[in-house]
């Protein structure tokens, strides 16, 4: 907490670089500038390891109310939506709360645009965020309406609060018959929709999108190490993912979760702290646009999984930490890593991260789940992320430079006492 170089990192990849869309340039140079940055700290094979991943291309798009009044309203593409021909689509709306509704009025969702008007519940203190059950519509909401034949798919911001800015995110296909174009609008908006169509008045709009896959591109994630002393080829990863969508500066997400891994490191470094084993950084690319990248890490050290004693992630955004979540495919492994990483927070009790929450962790790292990996995601206070997530507002100037100081503490520590402690975590004796 008294010294580390973790904001001046997040000013020159936020503002010097700014969004990092899978496939754009500002990604490959973001991608460069980890490496050289890492290089610069004095960490150890500092590496890009190739990734192919799709690239998506947002394009031009616009949203207008035809009738009862001409209003043009604020509009976010979803990541990986096929856009409308050139004339763009206009149609009335069918505004739907759920799968349900959608069920019972599915005869006359056909030629019209349907909107998913499903409003995301506020933050609880104790359960935590409602993402979970609102972001379905916007992952699979244009297969249900295609479905029914619709013409497009509109879907209500994921978020609680809002300041009329869209969000957006992924979207899947999957094995749909039609794919029809889908975006995100304002949680106003859509209230005001919703509100125009309760009270019997329809409701037409004009949604232009040219959004379009553009082929397969090559990119990369990025490797540093600081090597164990005495058994280097055991390893603790930490990280976070180095894209993000096209929108603000990804600063929370996830800009910080690369920082933080890079800073903790760093300051293990400085402080000429080795552990036994090597704590390896990985910023995982595409996490936002198909986990390509968590894939291929996972694929291309196959062989090393045995040896990869934990796995961190950090997506959460650079609030101030709580603790951290355990996840392992062996049951009572996981059981015995929740209680040694207790005993371990105890470490991190002055920034009042010493939690321990079970059965989550990270997208990048899910895929070394089956391996046996014990994997851990960073807790942060999460109250206010998802005003920012996906979308224009995620900036750095919405960063705490105290906050995000904390995380840097709780990663280094933690990953240090579980990278030098005698017995692997979730193990009760040394190997």
């Amino acid at each position: 907490m008294a010294d580390n170089q973790a904001w001046a990192k997040m000013e020159e990849l936020c503002d010097g670089i700014g969004h990092r869309l899978t496939g754009s340039k500002e990604l490959e140079q973001a991608i460069d500038w980890a490496v050289e940055t890492m290089k610069k700290d004095g960490q150890e094979n500092v590496r890009a390891e190739p990734v192919e991943v799709v690239r998506w291309v947002r394009g031009d798009e616009s949203l207008t109310m035809i009738s009862p009044r001409t209003y043009p309203m604020p509009v976010l593409a979803l990541g990986g939506s096929v856009g409308t021909s050139a004339e763009g689509i206009t149609a009335p709306v069918l505004v739907v709360e759920d799968e349900e509704s959608l069920e019972k009025a599915a005869d006359a969702a056909r030629g019209r645009i349907v909107l998913f008007n499903n409003p995301m519940p506020a933050y609880d203190s104790e359960k935590g965020s409602g993402y979970g059950t609102a972001v379905r519509f916007r992952h699979k909401g244009a297969q249900l309406a295609a479905a029914q034949g619709a013409v497009a798919c509109l879907v209500r911001s994921v978020t609680a609060r809002s300041l009329r800015s869209p969000h957006t995110g992924g979207m899947s296909y999957e094995d749909a018959e039609a794919e029809i174009p889908a975006a995100a609008i304002t949680t106003e908006d859509a209230a005001m929709i919703s509100r125009l169509a309760h009270r019997g008045v329809e409701v037409t709009l004009s949604l232009l999108l040219t959004a379009r896959e553009v082929g397969k591109v090559q990119s990369a994630n990025v490797v540093a190490e600081l090597r164990g002393r005495e058994l280097p080829d055991e390893v603790v990863v930490m990280g976070g993912h180095i894209d993000s969508w096209d929108v603000g500066q990804g600063a929370h997400d996830d800009a910080a979760g690369c920082v933080m891994a890079m800073e903790a490191i760093n300051v293990l470094r400085r402080m000429g702290l080795r552990p036994r084993r090597t704590i390896r950084v990985v910023l995982w690319t595409n996490e936002e646009h198909g986990l390509a990248g968590g894939k291929e890490y996972a694929k291309r050290h196959a062989e090393e999984m045995a040896n990869h004693v934990a796995a961190i992630e950090s997506d959460s955004g650079a609030f101030r930490p709580e603790g951290f979540s355990v996840e392992c495919s062996d049951p009572a492994r996981q059981e015995l890593a929740a209680a040694q990483l207790g005993a371990i927070l105890r470490l991190a009790a002055s920034l009042g991260a010493t939690s321990v929450s079970t059965g989550h962790s990270g997208a990048d790292i899910g895929p070394m789940k089956d391996a046996g990996v014990v994997l851990m995601g960073l807790d942060v206070e999460g109250s206010t992320y998802f005003d920012y997530h996906h979308s224009h507002a995620d900036t750095l100037d919405k960063v705490d430079p105290r906050q995000l100081s904390q995380c840097v503490a709780a990663l280094a520590a933690t990953s240090y006492v579980l990278a030098d402690m005698p017995c692997r975590l979730g193990e009760a004796v040394p190997r």
